[in-house]
């Protein structure tokens, strides 16, 4: 096969790639070569792994055959580095970890692996997943596909530098303040939040506020797809969302029949500045939805309160914290200020002086913000909003490193990244939609906020949009 051909083999849909397996037209090995074959030439430039499993790759490949009647066997998928791959290292982009191997796969890692997909690598994050770029001592800057100089998002970078550029057709993603729709938003590609407790976090975890993985895709039936694989509890969650009628795929398959949706460009972050362009997104997206018959209203959400950056931190400060915790358990010892890079260390030293008290009001006013946005999105069957308030920041302007003001990152990264954390703290699902491009050609995303754990419901929404003005065949210039 052609480098050529390889490479317009990973733009595919991924369940168009698994039938040709299926049906053997296609090897599974020969996709999963074109997969490494297309980081081999990318990565060098992107820095979107952190580990490559070539020999492990194709030797599952090769076991693959023709018939496999697995739904995805044979495609090839990246797993972000925060989540265990038995056997490879699981680093969170962090020195303090070092080289730790993982014991086990988590439970994203075994169900993607139950229906067939093959693990090829692992991808880049901020270090801990803290920040919206991906940039970290350790392994440096990954790099926006759209444009070298700009960031690919985060925290999810990784993930979404791979897909975007076609080193990998999917890729795993997580999200606990905006880390799966925030790269979708940088690098033309869907994400989705699902509802709190859609796709359980074990074995580790049980619950957790905030976070909820998902993956990163060019298309709307793709996400839906893998998001029917994901889903449902493991034994011993601690809690989990009620389960669909049907599949998420079936119902996103469906007209949404005629919808009220609001529109806002009102920030939650009241000093953030919103890019006129990204405002402009907005009332395009909403003429778009009056044109395929929806009724659109502009109507601000609750969600403007000067508070909420400093409660979500103290709530989010914690969740993030708790893994260099963990970390200090497995290796035997606490960090130190050299374990880490200055924002990590400042943030962990921020951790350490909240009560656990304090921590719990912090949630406490967290879950009243949430049940404003529910009760007030209830009036609506969406909410359509920027994904960002900015373009895709050039690599820099968010600084980890910098040990004059190693918060300074973090708070900068409150006014890039406003519209994405509020469905963290309510539960909700939403998802960024790459349907613009802006006039240099960096993509351009709205998010679409959805009722509690109606994901198919929005999906369908979501893919009434894309079939009326598809976007999965642009593609970066490399």
């Amino acid at each position: 096969m052609s480098t050529a051909a390889g490479a317009d083999l990973l733009f595919r849909p991924v369940h168009d790639l698994a039938a040709q397996v299926r049906s053997g037209d296609l090897s599974a090995r020969e996709l999963v070569q074109a997969s490494l074959d297309r980081i081999a030439e990318l990565n060098p430039t992107l820095n979107a792994f952190v580990d490559v499993f070539a020999d492990e790759a194709l030797a599952e490949a090769d076991g693959i055959a023709p018939g496999d009647d697995r739904p995805f066997a044979g495609v090839p998928i990246a797993i972000k580095n925060n989540r265990a791959v038995a056997g490879r290292r699981l680093t969170f982009a962090s020195n303090m970890v070092g080289d730790f191997r993982a014991p086990y796969d988590h439970n994203v890692v075994a169900r993607l692996r139950a229906a067939g997909f093959v693990v090829v690598g692992t991808t880049t994050l901020p270090e801990w997943g803290i920040l919206p770029t991906t940039e970290t001592a350790r392994f440096g800057a990954t790099r926006n596909p759209w444009d070298q100089s700009r960031t690919p998002g985060g925290s999810s970078g990784g993930s979404a530098a791979a897909v975007a550029s076609g080193m990998v057709p999917i890729a795993h993603a997580n999200d606990g303040g905006g880390s799966t729709r925030i790269p979708a938003a940088c690098c033309g590609l869907v994400g989705l939040k699902p509802q709190r407790g859609r796709i359980s976090l074990g074995p580790e975890v049980g619950h957790a506020f905030l976070v909820a993985d998902g993956v990163l895709t060019r298309t709307v039936r793709e996400t839906a797809e893998v998001l029917d694989l994901l889903s449902g509890p493991m034994l011993g969650d601690m809690t989990w969302a009620p389960p669909p009628a049907e599949p998420f795929a079936a119902t996103a398959a469906r007209a949404p029949g005629r919808l009220r949706i609001a529109m806002s460009t009102l920030s939650p972050v009241p000093e953030a500045v919103v890019d006129p362009v990204a405002v402009q997104a907005v009332q395009d997206a909403a003429r778009l939805l009056e044109s395929l018959g929806h009724e659109v209203v502009e109507a601000d959400p609750p969600w403007a309160r000067p508070e909420l950056s400093a409660v979500f931190t103290a709530s989010f400060g914690p969740a993030v914290c708790t893994q260099i915790r963990l970390a200090e358990m497995i290796l035997g010892r606490e960090a130190t200020a050299e374990d880490m890079e200055p924002l990590s260390w400042a943030l962990f030293g921020l951790c350490r002086s909240i009560s656990s008290v304090d921590a719990l009001l912090a949630e406490f006013q967290l879950h009243g913000v949430g049940r404003d946005l529910v009760t007030w999105v209830d009036q609506y069957d969406a909410l359509l909003t920027p994904s960002l308030a900015e373009a895709p920041l050039p690599l820099g302007t968010l600084n980890p490193l910098d040990a004059d003001d190693p918060m300074g990152a973090f708070t900068r990264s409150a006014s890039f990244t406003p519209f994405t954390p509020p469905c963290n703290i309510s539960g909700q699902p939403a998802v960024s939609l790459p349907l613009f491009e802006r006039e240099d050609g960096l993509p351009l995303a709205v998010q679409l906020i959805g009722q509690p754990a109606q994901e198919g419901a929005l999906l369908a929404l979501a893919a009434q949009l894309e079939e009326a003005q598809s976007w999965a065949g642009r593609r970066p210039d490399l």
